[in-house]
């Protein structure tokens, strides 16, 4: 069950979690129908604007850096460096009627930091996990990246195969159809991108967002069974530092 820093209330067969405020609000309410139909007006609500947790991974050198900087700041860095433990950004995006708020973490490739960014595995309710392909190592190495995040995350987190560097394609040693058949085998989703050309990369962020936003709507992922999906706490040390100065309904 994950930590809540209101009160987890169980209706209807799901747990909720409502800050002290809105349970004033539900409790001073006359009778049980009125009650029910502001709970269900506040989960309607909160499912038109989530916030959750996506994290990069995959190899060194593969462009995590750079798929993140295309999709948060429409950014190319020709010059990126290798990724120091774990790099942070985030965007909204308005899908369809709701608002997604996605914090994106862009873990290091290499095994020194694997400690470091495993941690963060934990809080996320998505992953695209990146290769290159103009190196067929980087792509060889897929399995091994799954079995650590499904160590660590959630057995419903979303997960993305994502083809890096498309605009390398006469240097592809990795072919389309191998890597969407590994995908399919694995129950992944898969794309392939140029965060240099900016190819398919808003498309990648936008299903994998999509894809988190059904699970939530349906039920098979919910606040209470997966930390990620958090609609009041940002996740991380930056979320955890906002939500300790937060307070409501003092005066009533």
């Amino acid at each position: 069950m994950a930590l809540c820093s209101g009160t987890q209330i169980h209706l209807l067969g799901q747990f909720y979690c409502w800050t002290p405020c809105v349970i004033k609000i539900i409790l001073k309410s006359p009778n049980v129908l009125i009650r029910l139909t502001i709970f269900i007006i506040i989960e309607f609500q909160l499912l038109l604007s989530l916030l959750v947790s996506v994290v990069l991974i995959g190899e060194s050198g593969v462009g995590k850096s750079n798929l993140l900087s295309r999709f948060t700041k429409n950014d190319f860095n020709h010059d990126s460096r290798t990724t120091i433990g774990v790099e942070f950004s985030t965007r909204t995006v308005q899908l369809e009627n709701y608002t997604i708020k996605a914090q994106i973490w862009d873990t290091a490739g290499l095994e020194r930091y694997r400690a470091i960014t495993s941690a963060y595995y934990r809080g996320a309710v998505g992953a695209l996990l990146v290769y290159d392909i103009s190196k067929h190592l980087t792509y060889e190495s897929a399995d091994r990246w799954l079995k650590e995040l499904f160590d660590h995350a959630d057995p419903h987190i979303v997960v993305m195969l994502v083809g890096n560097k498309r605009d390398l394609d006469n240097l592809r040693t990795v072919p389309t159809e191998e890597a969407k058949d590994f995908a399919e085998k694995r129950s992944l989703m898969f794309i392939e991108t140029s965060a240099l050309d900016s190819t398919n990369v808003e498309h990648a962020f936008h299903e994998v967002l999509t894809a988190i936003h059904k699970k939530v709507a349906s039920r098979e992922v919910t606040r209470g069974s997966i930390s990620a999906v958090t609609l009041s706490n940002p996740i991380g040390p930056i979320g955890e530092a906002q939500e300790k100065s937060r307070s409501c309904c003092k005066n009533s």
